[in-house]
């Protein structure tokens, strides 16, 4: 029988999820059929729970259920566990295993794709929310030489550092008093969706610094923009959402998939529409 996957959100229409796992399927020979399902806002589990019982083996999770799902699992990865929230479900009997593969997308694609190192670096994150969270542990485990974490309120900047001191060399800050200039910056805000800036200096981009933004879309981000004009080498989410469904591919399937032909066709999907 083919397997069958999905991914959760409301609103899901937009998802690209089904076609990348579609060509992973293709590329390593797995049987499965995936497809996208609307959960209604307050009917989470009990899709969870129907999709299960149709003989769902795993499911991909995106807004706005993914601190649901994390309390759904019965059982947790380590960085899942660090980030507060689940991307990704695995289905074994009763058992619920909960992932989270955004923090390692996103260095996946930085180190691999993009040849940039993270070891040693001195990197900003933007953002103190739950993308940012998502990554922090990730990105320690590249043993930076600082990771700053940067947000409006100084003070939960401050709170999500301490939950994550034990794991490498992490500070806060509010965005006024910033003290550049940084090897890579990182936008985990959500500015972009509304072409807005976070509120950083120019001078926090150093001499060749990295630039990326969590958010993708045909055209270049108001931040990537803004870095580029300030000498820094930018990128997109797009290999983040990429590498981290190819960690999905690796939990339910044992396999892991090339990336770089899959990615080069939705970069392609994009700049046409």
């Amino acid at each position: 029988m083919t397997d069958r996957y999905a991914v959760i959100g409301h609103p899901v229409a937009h998802s690209k999820s089904p076609e990348i796992h579609a060509s992973f399927a293709a590329q390593t020979g797995q049987d499965i059929d995936y497809q996208r399902l609307l959960a209604p806002l307050d009917g989470f589990n009990q899709t969870v729970a129907d999709f299960i019982a149709a003989g769902g083996r795993g499911a991909n999770v995106t807004l706005p259920f993914k601190l649901e799902a994390f309390a759904l699992a019965t059982r947790l990865s380590a960085r899942a566990q660090a980030a507060g929230a689940v991307n990704t479900l695995k289905f074994d009997g009763d058992a619920i295993f909960g992932d989270n593969t955004d923090g390692v997308g996103l260095v996946a694609d930085i180190v691999r794709n993009a040849g940039v190192a993270l070891a040693g670096r001195r990197i900003l994150l933007l953002g103190a929310g739950g993308a940012a969270r998502g990554v922090i542990l990730p990105l320690l485990q590249q043993a930076p030489g600082e990771l700053v974490l940067a947000n409006r309120t100084a003070a939960r900047a401050a709170a999500l550092a301490q939950e994550f001191a034990a794991a490498g060399p992490i500070a806060a800050s509010d965005f006024a008093d910033l003290a550049g200039p940084f090897d890579i910056v990182i936008n985990a805000t959500a500015a972009s969706l509304s072409a807005e800036l976070p509120p950083v200096a120019p001078g926090v981009f150093g001499r060749a610094a990295f630039a990326y933004d969590l958010m993708y879309g045909k055209e270049p981000t108001v931040f990537m923009r803004f870095a580029a004009q300030h000498g820094a080498a930018v990128r997109d989410g797009l290999g983040m959402l990429v590498e981290q469904a190819a960690e999905s591919f690796l939990l339910w399937r044992g396999v892991r998939p090339a990336t770089a032909a899959v990615l080069a066709q939705l970069r392609l999907q994009l700049q046409t529409q």
